[in-house]
């Protein structure tokens, strides 16, 4: 079964590489597209060995990570209350999960960057990538 689903997605992942790289918004239009979990196709760039780009999280895929330039996140000055009490009320082993920042993003109706951004200032870590990109255990952030 993984080989008939890594069949499917390999060639869309394929087709969709921008500079040898799959980004993160386009891997979840293949999910869509294809009806599979985002993380089958995480797994199945992976298998193929092409790299993920532009986190809709901030957290990677933005430039070179040796010079630091591979996140864009930065903290937020000012966390509104709001914001704080969603992240806060939400945490998982001490940690934000990816799904449920995006979750609090169009709950709030805030940019994905935002909810990143007031975690990074509360000094709190995004884990469990919805696409595989960083293992569960250490997170990003």
């Amino acid at each position: 079964m993984e080989s008939e689903v890594t069949d499917r997605i390999a060639p869309a992942v394929q087709e969709a590489l921008v500079g040898g790289q799959l980004s993160c918004a386009v891997a979840f239009q293949i999910a869509e597209r294809l009806g599979v979990e985002p993380i089958e196709v995480g797994k199945t760039a992976d298998r193929i060995k092409v790299s993920l780009s532009h986190c809709q999280l901030g957290l990677f895929g933005y430039g070179s990570k040796v010079e630091g330039k591979h996140r864009i996140v930065k903290p937020m000055a000012d966390v509104p209350e709001e914001l704080r009490e969603a992240i806060q009320g939400s945490l998982v082993d001490g940690r934000l999960p990816c799904a449920m920042a995006w979750k609090i993003a169009t709950q709030l109706g805030r940019p994905k960057l935002d909810v990143s951004n007031a975690a990074e200032a509360l000094g709190i870590r995004i884990s469990h990538c919805q696409l595989g990109a960083f293992p569960k255990s250490k997170g990003h952030s």
